[in-house]
């Protein structure tokens, strides 16, 4: 579904030159789940912007469903995301002034549903996520927990190829975070490919393997068997 071979990402400003990504290479076949753990500036966000064509890669290359994506014009990337990524961000980036009804219908106006399939869908992804009792409501009254559910309905309405989660639990409590990671276990378990950048080892048990990040390359990858951790590779 994904194959990156050395890709690399370059910042560069007039006096300064700093290198984000360094040659990384990586596969995510369909139906996996693998999380992305690194310390802060290890790279792992820019990795995930760069995989959520929200970024462009200085070198190397991107393949999405083996089609690259690197050099890729700005509307082709944006007809790629909007038919194959969900985004569920840490901060949510729910919109306060709509409904939860309206926010999680938003992707659907942007790709042109009819409005009948359109309230169907909403509907359906509502109950299925336990939150039909909260169409009517705004974000803001809703808990920390409940917000993150209606994120993840936004990501899921237009059935994406795969979702790519930043820091899913990094504002919710134990209880909701928990919450969290269990629905995307059930997801998971129905099909789903996902992608995730945490810093919690707890969260990225859930998955099947984890990536450890360090200054822009790849040190690392184990595979998870809930709190049984086998390393199968390791590169320093």
């Amino acid at each position: 579904m994904i194959s990156i071979t050395k890709l690399s990402k370059v910042f560069r400003t007039e006096e300064l030159e700093t290198r984000a990504l360094s040659e990384i290479s990586l596969t995510i076949n369909q139906g996996d789940f693998v999380s992305i753990m690194g310390p802060s500036g290890s790279g792992k966000s820019t990795l995930l912007n760069i995989i959520g064509l929200l970024d462009s890669a200085s070198d190397g290359s991107y393949k999405l469903l083996d089609q690259e994506m690197i050099g890729l014009k700005e509307k082709a990337k944006s007809q790629a995301r909007k038919e194959n990524i969900g985004f569920i961000f840490q901060n949510f980036n729910l919109i306060d002034e709509l409904s939860v009804y309206d926010n999680i219908e938003l992707p659907l106006i942007y790709n042109n549903v009819p409005s009948a399939e359109r309230k169907k869908k909403v509907n359906a992804i509502a109950d299925k996520l336990g939150i039909s009792h909260r169409l009517k409501h705004f974000p803001q009254q809703l808990s920390g927990g409940q917000q993150q559910r209606v994120a993840v309905a936004r990501a899921l309405i237009n059935n994406p190829k795969i979702i790519l989660a930043d820091e899913p639990t990094g504002n919710l409590d134990s209880k909701n975070g928990n919450e969290v990671m269990e629905l995307l276990t059930d997801l998971h378990a129905n099909g789903a490919t996902i992608l995730m950048v945490t810093h919690s080892d707890y969260d990225a048990s859930f998955s099947q393997r984890t990536i450890l990040m360090k200054d822009g390359m790849i040190l690392s990858e184990k595979l998870n068997h809930r709190n049984v951790d086998v390393l199968v590779t390791s590169k320093n």
